[in-house]
């Protein structure tokens, strides 16, 4: 299933793709798409529902974030090969865990807003992956069982706010607009492996990133299986797997966005975001 939210923000309803592609209203079935609402549970019910049945929404507007809000938006640092290389940053051991803020979390064709007094805001096309049951102490071998499915993420970062403030990366993670997601919540059955999917991210119709998830170090059923050893992961929590290679700051000399950029990135198979940069009020 291809699950989405569309309507003016903060009015979002939830919906889904029909054979035609075409979006039907799910809203008198379900209230939205948050946490047990996105459990393997919740998903194997609207999964008996016939799509035809639900009405057509003609004209769907606005395509909101595939999730309503996100209990944990985790991230994983450093983990394609290529980008670890063109950091200059030797490959982790163990994968790299950090966190953006939920409130991030904002719609795939949303403008992207560059925050006061930053100079190195830059852009991460990801594969997302959506939590569907209490996971705990799971084996790398059980892991995937507990996905509820995968969207695009961009997990755009301010390189400074990062890197050269002191503390932890979350700071140059957070700013609001700075965790496009969607434009659909695929679910796990329609992905037959996370780790062969071509990704992409242009900037102003250049091309920038182009890879394939099979450049992770640490692949999604051992990074779910090692934040297991750590935390409880929850329905509805969503982490960011990391970025391949092509990133601002790898350029040489480095490139930073700038208000009037436009991003367009993809995810095989998981739909494409669209992005223009404006400046803070």
């Amino acid at each position: 299933m291809k699950l989405l939210r569309f309507g003016p923000q903060g009015q979002e309803k939830p919906g889904i793709l029909d054979s035609d592609g075409q979006v039907r209203d799910l809203s008198g079935k379900v209230a939205d798409f948050v946490g047990s609402s996105v459990s393997l549970e919740a998903l194997d019910a609207i999964r008996g529902i016939d799509p035809e049945s639900l009405p057509l929404v003609e004209n769907p507007g606005r395509v909101g974030a595939c999730l309503a809000s996100v209990p944990n938006f985790f991230c994983i640092g450093l983990n394609y090969a290529k980008h670890a290389a063109e950091t200059g940053a030797e490959p982790p051991k163990e994968p790299i865990i950090f966190s953006k803020a939920s409130s991030a979390l904002c719609g795939p064709n949303d403008a992207v807003i560059i925050p006061r007094n930053s100079v190195k805001s830059d852009w991460e096309v990801e594969l997302g992956v959506v939590i569907g049951r209490e996971t705990l102490y799971v084996s790398e071998a059980d892991a995937l069982s507990h996905v509820a499915g995968y969207c695009v993420i961009n997990d755009v970062s301010e390189r400074e706010f990062q890197a050269e403030r002191g503390g932890q990366w979350i700071k140059g993670k957070s700013a609001p607009t700075f965790g496009p997601t969607g434009p659909w919540l695929v679910t796990a059955d329609e992905v037959a492996d996370p780790q062969k999917l071509d990704l992409s991210l242009s900037l102003n119709g250049e091309t920038v990133q182009d890879s394939n998830t099979d450049d992770m170090i640490f692949g999604v059923a051992e990074i779910i299986a090692y934040m297991s050893n750590f935390m409880k992961l929850m329905p509805g929590d969503i982490i960011a797997t990391g970025t391949p290679s092509g990133v601002g700051l790898g350029m040489k000399p480095p490139r930073f966005l700038k208000p009037g950029d436009v991003m367009e990135l993809t995810v095989e198979g998981l739909g494409t975001q669209r992005q223009e940069t404006v400046a803070a009020d």
